[in-house]
């Protein structure tokens, strides 16, 4: 694999956790707090597509051989229930994963299992001088 930041600096920011990794999936965790909300007080949306986001590019990243990385080319998010504080798990899997292109969703659960958002991905994995530096 290739020397991803493990946990990325914006995940120590928001407050991520990683609870599981590997095999194209993941578990990611966020304690949702007052200081994650928008100005209506529930969660803010971008908050919802950084849990998302981590969730997926990691589990996708647990598909990247020795050298290789990715970006992600596409990312879109359906807000399902407003959610204020609490636990929040993001269940991150990859659906495909051609050599080039590859496709991930995620579901943001609350405690209770109940879905908050559901997002998916497009990524390109990343080879060579492409996969340098990331």
């Amino acid at each position: 694999m290739s020397s991803m930041k493990i946990p990325p600096p914006v995940a120590e920011l928001i407050g991520i956790e990683i609870v599981d990794a590997g095999d194209g999936k993941t578990t990611f965790k966020l304690e949702a707090e007052e200081r994650h909300s928008n100005p209506m007080g529930t969660i803010h949306g971008g908050i919802l597509c950084d849990l998302a986001d981590a969730a997926m590019g990691m589990a996708f990243f647990s598909t990247c051989a020795e050298g290789e990385s990715f970006t992600t080319l596409e990312l879109k998010i359906n807000f399902l229930r407003p959610f204020w504080t609490g636990t929040l798990l993001a269940h991150g899997w990859v659906v495909q994963r051609g050599k080039t292109v590859g496709m991930t969703e995620c579901d943001v659960v609350d405690e209770n299992d109940r879905l908050i958002a559901k997002a998916t991905s497009t990524v390109m994995a990343l080879r060579g001088e492409a996969a340098a530096g990331r």
